[in-house]
């Protein structure tokens, strides 16, 4: 009853921060969306962080070092290396967004490339790609709730109350809700898994250092890469290809319009790799749980932090490890939802009809928020894979928005918009076949040697991703310069068009040309 008690009070006042939030805001466009580009640093970061610290964090990443080990070591160093990245990528983006006054990723896409077109299939694979991470969201919440309720609240009831409480405060309040809430969110999530990733290895096993030890007595394989699937060239690979994913994810790509200036961003990056470090707390949760609740196997191992937490806190700590846990998925899951609906309405919608008012587009945008959240909904209760699968599938999706947006940040873009076309359909293409039927390199290439078929499969799609945008690219540029070269000969032939027609008829009365016509014969 303490555990439900705590829980129930920490969701009552994020919903009361979240609606509170929009006090004498007109929740326009893009208020409601970018909160009217007036974040500070710190907002900012909070934002970018809500995006980052969710229930993967929370279940997956403990889960992923209870079942596979170091391995997991691979979600800190790429978020990390990440931040470095957006000291040199965001400045960039958000310039180009505040000059045009964008809204959405969709909006830079179509506007660098001058295809609305490309827009609508950039918002079409953003709304696929957050699907299945909101679906992370959703299921996390109800684990942790229905869990440390002590089954008070069943997963199913967890999730919907969830759910409706994200629908209340994402249309009221946009993008400022979700911002304050974050404050809540990462204040808890920090002591929570600060505290408990010291504390459960001392308590157990004396120190960390005891614990490797202890791990290392009876599961040494924990602590080593396998020589099979998550090998050296597996962990290299991934982080790689997650960096390069990175802020491509819609919400996050959008998140970054709301900051004042662009000195927001290094800021942040500066600051951001160093709170990544609270990551490394998760994996000593998980690798704790290993020996102290052992037996749990596929994607039981995503409940390893809440079982060990059950097995050693009192009611009333558990409910404040599920409080934390609680707004790693309203906090994401909101901004997820919101983003999705913005790109939705704005850029699939309305793509086409670009009269259409703010005032109509955000009263759509608000109206999709529930009609997705619902989608998701029923996508939790169908089931699932585990929490780290799902997102590699998501970022799998994601990352082929990369070559065309690095492309088009360069002073000289080389890829033409039906390329950055050709090559982001292409690559989704691929990416669907081969999770339809979870196809690794090593399936594709059974006798190739470790070095090369450990290298994570989503290259693969962005690899041709890449190829088919260059070809298409060069072909569609000669095709346009052709044309071009026609279109100016065509206009340089006018005057002498012109003057010929003119000095046939005047042949007709005289027999000399005006003199304007002599000067083309």
């Amino acid at each position: 009853m303490t555990a439900l008690l705590i829980l129930t009070a920490f969701f009552l006042l994020t919903l009361v921060i979240g609606i509170r939030a929009r006090q004498k805001q007109k929740m326009n466009l893009e208020n409601w969306a970018v909160g009217g580009r007036s974040f500070n640093t710190v907002f900012v970061f909070l934002l970018t962080a809500g995006e980052v610290y969710t229930t993967f964090s929370f279940l997956g990443g403990s889960g992923w070092a209870y079942s596979k080990g170091i391995s997991a070591v691979y979600v800190m160093v790429y978020i990390a290396l990440s931040y470095v990245t957006s000291y040199f990528l965001l400045p960039l983006i958000w310039k180009y967004a505040h000059e045009h006054r964008l809204v959405s990723q969709s909006d830079f896409f179509a506007k660098k490339y001058n295809s609305n077109l490309l827009g609508v299939v950039v918002a079409v694979v953003g709304v696929i790609a957050i699907i299945p991470i909101v679906v992370i969201q959703l299921k996390g919440l109800g684990i942790i709730v229905s869990l440390t309720s002590y089954g008070a609240i069943p997963m199913k009831v967890a999730v919907v109350v969830g759910t409706i409480a994200i629908i209340i405060y994402s249309v009221i309040s946009g993008i400022r809700g979700i911002a304050w809430i974050a404050v809540l969110k990462d204040f808890m999530i920090l002591a929570v898994i600060v505290f408990m990733g010291i504390y459960l290895p001392v308590h157990y096993y004396g120190g960390i250092g005891q614990m490797f030890d202890q791990i290392a007595a009876v599961k040494p394989e924990l602590l080593t890469f396998p020589h099979t699937t998550y090998t050296v060239t597996w962990f290299i690979s991934t982080v790689l290809f997650y960096v390069l994913g990175f802020y491509m994810w819609p919400q996050v790509f959008a998140s970054t319009f709301t900051a004042k200036n662009a000195r927001t961003f290094r800021k942040n990056a500066i600051i951001s790799p160093i709170y990544t470090l609270m990551l490394l707390f998760v994996i000593f949760i998980g690798l704790t749980a290993v020996l102290q609740v052992p037996g749990l196997e596929g994607d039981a191992s995503d409940l390893a932090l809440l079982q060990l937490a059950m097995k050693t806190f009192d009611p009333w700590f558990v409910g404040i490890i599920g409080a934390a846990g609680m707004l790693t998925a309203l906090v994401p899951g909101s901004m997820l939802l919101m983003s999705a609906a913005t790109l939705l309405t704005k850029n699939i919608i309305y793509s086409y009809k670009p009269d259409t008012s703010d005032a109509k587009i955000a009263s759509l945008s608000k109206f999709c928020v529930p009609v997705l959240a619902i989608i998701s909904c029923l996508f939790v209760f169908q089931g699932g894979n585990a929490l780290a699968a799902i997102l590699q599938v998501g970022y799998s999706l994601i990352v082929q928005l990369c070559p065309s947006l690095f492309a088009s940040l360069m002073k000289r873009n080389p890829v033409t918009k039906q390329g950055a076309l050709a090559g982001i359909i292409v690559g989704i293409l691929i990416t669907i076949f081969i999770s339809n039927y979870s196809m690794t390199l090593a399936t594709l290439l059974p006798n190739v040697p470790t070095a090369i078929s450990d290298i994570n499969i989503g290259f693969l799609p962005l690899i041709a991703n890449i190829i088919v945008t260059l070809i298409v690219s060069l072909l569609t540029r000669k095709k346009n310069a052709d044309g071009l070269k026609k279109l100016s000969a065509f206009f340089v032939s006018i005057p002498y068009q012109s003057s010929f027609s003119f000095s046939s008829s005047a042949e007709s009365c005289n027999t000399q040309p005006p003199p304007q016509a002599m000067k083309y014969q």
